[in-house]
């Protein structure tokens, strides 16, 4: 019998312990991933601190990944090869009760091929692909859940037809690893000419203003600035455009819909703006005030199992390889390695809830 190594949450409010496990032989449609390293992130740390989405105990949590396919199901296309393939992958624990086989803290898991994509040839490595699976999902997510049109072709083939650009995708947040990748894929929403979007806007702190910058955003404001909403509102008039579309990667809600509000009424072709979005990726607070004209969305994949593989296959197997064939978007923020084997998680997880900036956690299971 084959057995490996996991990271095992045993009750809410517990770190981890590392025990041996059966390692199990994938479906029909999935994969079996040999783990290189995975990515932290906020999720993480309030599942196994909260016991958010964890129906029942003992589990194995954990959604980012890299590595290598060690096998796969009769229903698994070709382009996933036993033994070569390498992929960055969206584990499917919260999609499958947490049952613990699909949580990515431990050596081996298994995972949906539609959550998985080949890593190009070339230099990316491990670590790097670890960071990419949420940071694409979340604000992809976004943008499906506001309602902006995708971009059903290639990027290299955008669309020929034009529209009048007078919009702002505004992301707040965006240092945070979810909130750069916000910029990157804004940045190729705005450049397609079939798109409303004229600008990308961002708010970060000081110190990260000229990296989220090198991005894709067009201007970006200091969000600890007492009259940050004052600037924004004053940006977007100096430009001659509206916003209606945020995206809440991390931070202070109320702001982003102080901002929006300002733009309830304006003109935006030929007619007054009378809705605006906010598609948040924290969890939206019981006490959140409730604005009548600013709808304020929780991002989240579709409980559907039809429905979400569909999801996942498009944002992870299409847009996200499409873009790293094309080198269009980047793993950002770069990986910082906060230790080596399962038992540096519960470290990695105590040191992401003390608060980082501009960074993404990044534990190496294996060589």
């Amino acid at each position: 019998m084959s057995t490996h190594l996991a990271a095992i949450s045993l009750a809410k409010g517990q770190p981890f312990e590392i025990q041996p496990r059966k390692t199990p032989k994938p479906g029909p449609n999935e994969l079996l991933i040999a783990i290189k390293s995975v990515a932290l992130n906020p999720a993480d740390a309030i599942m196994r601190n909260e016991g958010l989405f964890i129906p029942k105990y003992p589990t194995i949590i954990g959604f980012d990944m890299a590595g290598l396919v060690l096998d796969v199901g009769t229903n698994v296309p070709e382009t996933f090869k036993p033994n070569i393939t390498r992929v960055a992958a969206y584990a499917a624990c919260v999609w499958k009760s947490c049952e613990e086989n699909y949580g990515s803290f431990q050596e081996k898991c298994l995972v949906p091929w539609q959550h998985a994509v080949p890593l190009p040839d070339g230099d990316i490595s491990w670590n790097e692909a670890a960071t990419l699976p949420v940071a694409v999902q979340v604000p992809l997510s976004a943008w499906d859940a506001m309602d902006i049109p995708r971009l059903e072709e290639s990027p290299n083939t955008l669309t020929t037809g034009t529209v009048e650009k007078k919009e702002a995708l505004l992301i707040w947040g965006a240092s945070s690893s979810v909130g750069t990748m916000g910029v990157q894929t804004a940045r190729l929403l705005r450049q397609d000419p079939a798109s409303a979007f004229a600008a990308v806007y961002a708010t970060a702190g000081a110190e990260n203003m000229g990296y989220i910058s090198t991005l894709g955003a067009d201007r970006v404001f200091d969000y600890k600035d007492l009259d940050v909403v004052g600037s924004i509102v004053s940006a977007a008039e100096e430009d001659g455009i509206v916003i209606r579309c945020c995206f809440l990667a991390t931070g202070d809600l109320g702001l982003c819909q102080e901002v929006l509000k300002r733009f309830i009424g304006q003109r935006l072709n030929g007619e007054d703006v009378k809705i605006a979005k906010i598609a948040s990726a924290p969890l939206i607070p019981q006490d959140a005030k409730v604005e009548r004209d600013v709808d304020t969305i929780f991002v989240m994949p579709s409980a559907d199992e039809t429905k979400r593989l569909e999801q996942f296959q498009y944002w992870i197997g299409t847009w996200l390889k499409e873009n790293l064939a094309l080198q269009t978007i980047k793993p950002s923020p770069n990986p910082t390695v906060v230790g080596k084997g399962l038992g540096a998680i519960n470290a990695g997880l105590d040191r992401l809830g003390q608060g980082v900036s501009c960074r993404k956690l990044v534990v190496e299971i294996a060589e």
